[in-house]
């Protein structure tokens, strides 16, 4: 999983940049971030079922070589001089098509390999460890973008490559079921996260804060057109949110959180708006980095606190459903919030689209106190799933 992250990294580095430079319209990055999650939005429900049918390594395994594939046509595509954006959008929505299929599976692994008890240590450490490709891979496909774009997506079609060679070596303990589920069972998902209200309200307030307050997607103009940097200040830009969740995520797995889940997921989140309003005001690049960073860091919080909630709450023979609804959620708020900032950058400019989508996650936060006052009053994760 930490080489498929890498891998991830890289070609986010190399596909961004490259989808700029054929026109340097925001826009195309936000048509970028919609290609890659309306496959995930389509085929949630079936990808949920297909993995808690199914051996979860293997459905990993398949899917990491399908979008090492779609790598490949991306870089045949580059070397071809092709200059046509569907031609691209295309192949990154079969990118899409098979991280749809393969998100739920890969959430639902750890807690088949760690006891409840040791889950919320494992998850940051793990954490821990994936921002430390989320460091180096954004500095490293920078470096690489500089050499070649080509060289920079091919390194990271043979990580995904060994990402699934490594997988199908992974031993999990998994409960033998009885009753698989079947198609007609794809809605369980669904209907277990609106029975309760913590883990629907953690899950929609990551949507909609992220939805607004993200700026990734903006990453290659900021670094092209305000800061003047080339792609290895992009891939400094990409990797300080990553700097910042390390810190925090080894913190965590040092200290685990235990008590006052709700008010502390409430707070980061507004912390992390806060972070990304003052980035878009910045014209340091340091002071940028450095805002970036705090958003990561808090922004690790969330992620900690949402998949404690989701997975020690979840029976393991549904984590495929309930991961498969959540990765819609997700999805939304990373790839359908970079369309959301693209498309408003090319309305208002970059820096009004940031900083107003910053201002837009802390009226969710207030919002989402109100409505959710079961979230607001957690305190504690379950220690075993209901």
């Amino acid at each position: 999983m930490l080489c498929d992250s890498l891998s991830y990294q890289i070609q986010s580095v190399a596909i961004g940049w490259h989808v700029f430079s054929l026109a340097h319209r925001a826009f195309d990055l936000g048509l970028v971030g919609l290609a890659l999650f309306l496959p995930t939005f389509v085929f949630a429900l079936p990808a949920g079922v297909y993995a808690d049918r199914h051996d979860r390594r293997t459905v990993v395994a398949l899917t990491a070589l399908l979008e090492a594939a779609c790598i490949v046509a991306f870089v045949v595509a580059v070397l071809a001089h092709v200059a046509a954006l569907p031609v691209y959008l295309g192949i990154l929505a079969v990118v899409g098509a098979a991280r749809a299929f393969g998100t739920p599976a890969t959430r639902s692994l750890l807690p088949s390999i760690v006891p409840p008890e040791g889950y919320m240590r494992a998850q940051a450490t793990f954490s821990s460890l994936r921002q430390m490709t989320v460091i180096g891979g954004p500095a490293l496909g920078g470096v690489l973008v500089a050499i070649s774009t080509p060289i920079a997506l091919g390194v990271a079609a043979a990580g995904m490559v060994a990402s699934a060679a490594f997988l199908r070596a992974l031993t999990i303990e998994r409960p033998v079921q009885r009753d698989p589920p079947r198609l007609r069972d794809a809605l369980h998902g669904l209907h277990f996260i609106r029975s309760r209200p913590v883990i629907l309200g953690a899950i929609s307030l990551d949507l909609f804060a992220v939805l607004f307050g993200g700026a990734t997607a903006l990453l290659p103009a900021f670094a092209d057109g305000i800061f003047h940097a080339g792609p290895q200040g992009l891939g400094a830009l990409r990797s300080a949110p990553a700097v910042g969740a390390a810190l925090v995520a080894a913190a965590i797995a040092r200290r685990p959180l235990q008590r006052h889940l709700g008010p502390t997921l409430l707070t980061t989140v507004a912390a992390f708006g806060l972070a990304i309003i003052a980035f878009g005001l910045s014209r340091s690049f340091v002071l940028s980095l450095a805002m970036l960073a705090i958003a990561g860091g808090t922004d690790m919080v969330s992620v900690v606190i949402r998949n404690g909630l989701v997975q020690l709450s979840t029976p393991d023979e549904m984590r495929g459903r309930v991961n498969a609804v959540e990765n819609v959620f997700i999805g939304a708020s990373n790839e359908l919030g970079e369309f959301e900032s693209g498309m408003l950058a090319g309305f208002i400019g970059v820096v009004p689209a940031v900083v107003t989508g910053g201002i837009g996650t802390i009226v969710v936060i207030a919002l989402w106190a109100a409505l959710f006052p079961a979230l607001r009053r957690a305190d504690r994760f379950a220690q075993t799933p209901v």
